[in-house]
């Protein structure tokens, strides 16, 4: 069949008509406490990819679906669940490849949720949850999706699919690269979709073609062999929290941009965005400033960025009148595509070496990188998933940067050269991925499901 009006108008009621299901599908999703750190219970892990796999078999669509691990490099253990189901393209129609992941962040402080992060709640049309929005909903966008094309379609359907949803991306992908290769064969794909991005808003959809890299790793600053009275040798003596303040303090200038020598920007245009939507779409304080120089979008795309997101040292309630012997820090450094991770990294490191104060001895422990990417949107699949944006969102597009990072991308491009690859997402910029209250929009769901069924019914009018 050939890409007619009356197949997409069909295969977009289909779509329409499936919400509510998916929604309960997705609501049973979020229940499971999918978390891959190994803190946590996982079973429950095990249990969602269970989940996972059975709605991929109730699609109808797979040829064969299978729960797989695969090792990590490195090590002698083996990484968690990932579903695979593949189908097999039939009358020379191409091969997609459709990506999330089921495994979710910890929930944090529970106090701070207004609904229990585990039990999906409805809330001025938005569902709550941990995983509701990231991702969650990308798998059940995947699957929500093939549902209506194969309602339409039936034994017409003949684009070839492979479903991949990963376990532990939240937890760093760490057997990633060994499932890629271990899977090659069916894994191998024309156009790969990932799920795994978010929108302009909750009306406008967005083709991500930029990402952050990420260079991430431990600081342990020391400065005595043991900790001292603070008043008998305090003003003397360099406590370890001293040095790390001042040498953390030399990552940024005076306006809160990155001020290391040999981290690169992207020159590139960006669309208009406001310090007031900054202000709504982060819930930044009435009194606090943005930071850094040029357009606060491209600060976020095309910059890097430096982040201290953990440290070890005496708590509040342990606090006593000590010099502290060592700080460790988790450091975060957001790298602007164009610059090789490893790159940015040496010259963080290279930077905290030469500002290390007082003589500071610095230990650098757990690096690892994740590369920028720059998607090519010449090809045909871009077109493509443009046009489902129009018909399934009813407005024009918009070619975006994210300021986080996806660093399996790469893997997915080294893996599958010649593939075309469409980042999209279903999350919102009020949807507060990671963090307490997590939520989808649920009318932005609705139109992202009708836009990738619309995307597979194009896909499966081609031919290869």
């Amino acid at each position: 069949m050939t890409s007619d009006p009356h197949r997409q108008d069909a295969v977009r009621d289909a779509a329409t008509a499936g919400i509510p299901t998916a929604l309960a599908d997705l609501g049973a999703l979020v229940r499971i406490p999918s978390i891959a750190w190994p803190a946590f219970d996982q079973t429950q892990l095990v249990k969602s990819a269970e989940a996972v796999a059975d709605l991929a078999r109730g699609t109808g669509v797979f040829d064969d679906v299978q729960i797989a691990r695969a090792g990590i490099p490195g090590t002698d253990e083996l990484g968690q669940p990932a579903v695979l189901a593949v189908r097999r393209a039939r009358n020379g129609r191409p091969t997609v490849l459709l990506y999330a992941h089921h495994d979710v962040q910890p929930p944090g402080d529970e106090a701070l949720w207004q609904s229990p992060p585990f039990e999906p709640t409805v809330r001025d049309g938005r569902l709550y949850g941990r995983g509701a929005a990231d991702d969650k909903a990308g798998v059940m966008a995947h699957i929500a999706a093939l549902r209506a094309v194969k309602e339409v379609l039936g034994d017409d359907f003949d684009l070839g699919v492979a479903l991949f949803i990963e376990g532990e991306e939240e937890y760093g992908s760490r057997s990633f690269s060994t499932f890629l290769t271990d899977h090659a064969d069916v894994l191998r794909s024309d156009v790969i979709v990932v799920a795994d991005s978010g929108n302009w808003d909750e009306r406008t959809p967005s083709l991500t073609v930029s990402l952050r890299g990420n260079a991430h790793f431990t600081l342990r600053v020391r400065t005595l062999e043991h900790a001292s009275h603070s008043g008998m040798f305090g003003g003397a003596v360099p406590d370890a929290m001293l040095a790390t303040v001042k040498l953390l303090s030399s990552l940024w200038d005076e306006s809160g941009a990155v001020a290391v020598e040999g981290l690169r920007e992207r020159d590139a245009e960006t669309p208009a965005y406001s310090e007031e939507t900054l202000r709504s779409e982060t819930g930044l304080l009435p009194g606090v400033t943005p930071i850094g120089t040029g357009s606060i979008i491209g600060r976020i795309w095309n910059k890097p960025a430096i982040t201290v997101t953990g440290i070890d040292a005496t708590s509040v309630a342990a606090a006593s009148n000590t010099l502290l012997p060592e700080v460790s820090v988790v450091i975060s450094a957001r790298v602007a595509p164009g610059q090789d991770a490893r790159d940015a990294y040496a010259a963080v490191e290279a930077h905290l070496r030469a500002h290390a104060p007082f003589g500071a001895e610095l230990t650098f422990t757990d690096v690892d990188y994740g590369q920028p990417f720059l998607v090519d949107t010449s090809g045909w699949a871009v077109e493509d998933v443009r046009a489902a944006f129009r018909e399934g969102y009813g407005v024009e597009p918009v070619d975006a940067g994210i300021g986080g990072s996806i660093p399996f991308i790469a893997d997915l491009v080294r893996e599958n050269p010649g593939a075309q690859i469409l980042v999209t997402g279903v999350e919102d910029p009020h949807s507060r991925a990671h963090s307490p209250n997590e939520s989808l929009h649920l009318d932005t769901f609705r139109k992202a499901v009708v836009s990738e069924a619309l995307l597979l019914a194009k896909l499966d009018a081609r031919t290869v």
